[in-house]
Formats: structure tokens, sequence, C-alpha cells
């Protein structure tokens, strides 16, 4: 399996990789027209709620895992088949299109974020993806926490919004305000720097920092279980593999009686 981040260079050097446009907007706007107007030349369209979730509700959360029939027809529908190697981009530091890259990585395929600044997304040529199946697999249990493990405090849990949603002062998304008692914030976003990945050290210092050591399992998870998987992903490649995703995350939390802590 590849890395879980390489950059341009790298695509260049392996020309039978399937570029992936993973872009997802949170408010409302389309991300096929998006992609219309313009996106890395050769990138197929994925569509993160109609491949990659399933609906949303108080239940589950915002963006439940898809089943594994959905996420099979999806990709399959895009070109991505068994077997192949898939390298996924969005035009937010990659913290949308990291949904992709875990799933696949999840199930034992070859993915990995495209690290770097994008370029510009210019390309309005009509990408006719080629015929591939992708088989419908179950979601390895291993790879996943239920909400009773995310709150059990037997493992570090981390929190990948931003931190002012955590601290509890900025929540619109949700139906409350806050974060699980016992998580740590790990802020996505700030695993990247004008669209590449801060180095290795400092990546390292600041999952350390959360309690985060090799070889231990943690949690993470984030407002509906599409951004944790940044934290997951760049975890990995700072050397703390082995982390699970909460897919309900904040979302399905929120929705319960459960306590919710605020501030630092």
């Amino acid at each position: 399996m590849i890395e879980p981040f390489v950059d341009a260079a790298w695509v260049r050097a392996n020309p039978g990789v399937i570029l992936a446009d993973a872009r997802c907007y949170l408010d409302g706007r389309s991300t096929r027209e998006a992609y219309a107007a313009g996106h890395l030349p050769g990138a197929v369209y994925v569509d993160l709620d109609g491949y990659l979730a399933s609906p949303a509700s108080p239940a589950e959360g915002r963006h439940p895992l898809p089943t594994p029939e959905a996420f099979a027809a999806g990709l399959s529908a895009a070109g991505i088949g068994d077997g192949a190697t898939v390298v996924a981009y969005d035009d937010a530091g990659g913290v949308m299109a990291a949904r992709l890259v875990w799933l696949l990585r999840a199930l034992g395929e070859s993915a990995a974020l495209l690290d770097g600044p994008l370029g510009p997304l210019d390309d309005t040529a009509t990408v006719v993806p080629a015929p591939a199946t992708f088989t419908p697999r179950p979601w390895p249990a291993d790879r996943l926490a239920s909400i009773d493990e995310a709150c059990a405090g037997t493992v570090s849990v981390i929190d990948a919004r931003p931190a002012d949603r955590f601290r509890g002062e900025n929540e619109t998304v949700d139906p409350r305000a806050g974060h699980i008692p016992g998580a740590v914030s790990v802020p996505c976003r700030e695993n990247v720097v004008d669209g590449a990945l801060l180095p290795r050290p400092a990546l390292r210092a600041r999952f350390e920092k959360a309690g985060l050591r090799p070889g231990e399992d943690f949690i993470a998870y984030c407002g509906s279980g599409v951004t944790a998987c940044h934290d997951l992903l760049t975890a990995e490649n700072a050397g703390f593999a082995g982390g699970r995703l909460y897919p309900g995350s904040w979302s399905q939390y929120a929705a319960t009686d459960r306590p919710a802590a605020t501030g630092d």
C-alpha cells in the first residue's frame, strides 16, 4: 500500500493512478457543479454525499458510513475498481477528500491524499470513467469505534473540528455545542499550511501533545466522521497507525442526552 500522502511529482511518475475530485461543501454548494466548472486534468468526480455516506439521521449522524453496496456502486461508476491506486484531492487542504482515502485504505486498497498546492482547477473537459468493478465488502470492525467506545475513557480520543467548535463557542451545524468529555482538540485543518502537509516532526509533536503514542489505540471524531479521516491519515503519516474512526461523531453524540464538555 502506498503512503497516505503523495505529491504531484509522484502522481506524474505513476501514470496509472486514478485522480479523484472528492470535494464537499457544508454550505449547500453543488460539488458536481464545482467539478464541471473546473478540476485537475483527468480527475474523475466522486460524490461524498452519494457514494461515501448514507442519508443523515439523528440516530446515525450527518454522514453515516455508506453501505458497502452503495460505496462499491459509486466507485465503480467513477471508474475505480478493485486494486486501483487512487489519489484524491479537494479544495480544502484534503480534509474532505480524506474520507474517500481513509475508506479505501480501511478496505486494504491503495489510496492517498494529494499533498501540496493544487494549482488551478481549470480543466472543464468531461472525463468518462473507464469501466470498473469495485466489489462490496464489509467495513472492518477493527477500524471503527462506537459511541460507547468513544466516551468510555479507556483510549485517547481526538476531535478534528476547529478549536472554537471543540470549545463550544461556535456551533452552527449540530444540535449542541461542546465536545465528548475527555477528548483532546487536534484541528485537522491545522495539519496543513498553504496546501501542504506539515513536516513529520511537527505532526508528530501535535499528536504526542494530544496523548497519542505509537502502537497504541486511539479514536478520532469530528462533526460527522468526514474530516476526522484527515487526522487519522495524518497520524498514520506521523507514525501513529491503528487509529479508529467514530463515524457518527459529534452530529450523532450531540443528538443524545450524554454529557457535553466545553472549553479547552
